[in-house]
């Protein structure tokens, strides 16, 4: 299986090295990278229109090629899905992006470039895996729990997933002792008591920071992702980039819209 493996964290993140090393130790599997040369987070699915892309060549240990680019998170999978398959005859099987530092559930995966990169797999026509953990500052112990679910994954799962579907993994940031199970979810809320900070730069000119305070809940379901983190489980939701309201378009027609 050829998979090419992504993140927003940058090509020198812990966590994108422990995915390449538990996906390169599959049999039969062949992993290829291509990330961003540094952080990108919470850049959402922006792709470079007006820039140019630089292309560095990179060495990630267990990948048989490896390369950074100057771009987003989705560049890096367009980009590294195209130059393989035009330069070097190598067509992708899938696309895992990760492992990030940091949740993506619920409507933060609208900000995510982790979520975005395995959405540029499905829009290439590649169905894709999103793999993070509950934290900023992963532990090594953290990152080898996620590994051993995703070579499961790539096993069992990968074979069965649709190339318009990818699957969002989020393992809660406990050890493993502590970690309740595994729970199929859907996407829920997602929301931050929010603030702009007023700073002022030695200048005396002023900026904002923004920051926010995680806001908790309480009684949405077991099937709902934010709760799975909360309570202690690894979520895995199915997600499909289609966004359309099929309830509501029988009331659309309804409404006798006018445009002369």
């Amino acid at each position: 299986m050829n998979i090419l493996v992504s993140n927003d964290d940058g090509i020198g993140a812990k966590g994108l090295h422990a995915l390449v090393d538990a996906l390169s130790k599959v049999p039969d599997n062949k992993v290829y990278v291509s990330a961003p040369h540094s952080q990108r987070s919470a850049c959402g699915h922006g792709i470079s229109m007006h820039d140019m892309i630089k292309v560095y060549d990179g060495e990630v240990p267990g990948a048989v090629w490896a390369q950074s680019v100057s771009g987003t998170p989705a560049d890096s999978v367009k980009f590294g899905i195209r130059r393989l398959r035009r330069e070097f005859g190598v067509e992708m099987d899938v696309v895992f992006s990760g492992i990030n530092h940091g949740a993506n559930i619920g409507s933060d995966v609208h900000y995510s470039g982790t979520v975005s990169a395995a959405a540029e797999g499905i829009l290439c026509g590649v169905p894709a895996v999103a793999v993070s953990v509950g934290t900023h500052f992963p532990t090594e112990e953290m990152l080898n729990n996620c590994a051993k679910l995703v070579q499961e994954v790539c096993i069992k799962a990968v074979p069965d997933i649709e190339k318009t579907t990818l699957l969002n993994i989020n393992f809660p940031p406990q050890p493993l002792e502590e970690i309740k199970g595994l729970r199929v979810t859907k996407l829920g809320p997602r929301e931050y008591d929010e603030s702009f900070d007023i700073l002022e730069n030695p200048r005396g000119q002023k900026y904002y920071w923004y920051s926010g305070k995680l806001v908790e809940y309480e009684n949405l379901g077991d099937e709902v992702d934010t709760m799975a983190q909360q309570d202690g489980y690894v979520s895995i939701t199915p997600m499909k980039l289609d966004m359309t309201d099929y309830e509501l378009r029988d009331k659309v027609r309804g409404w006798d819209l006018k445009f002369r």
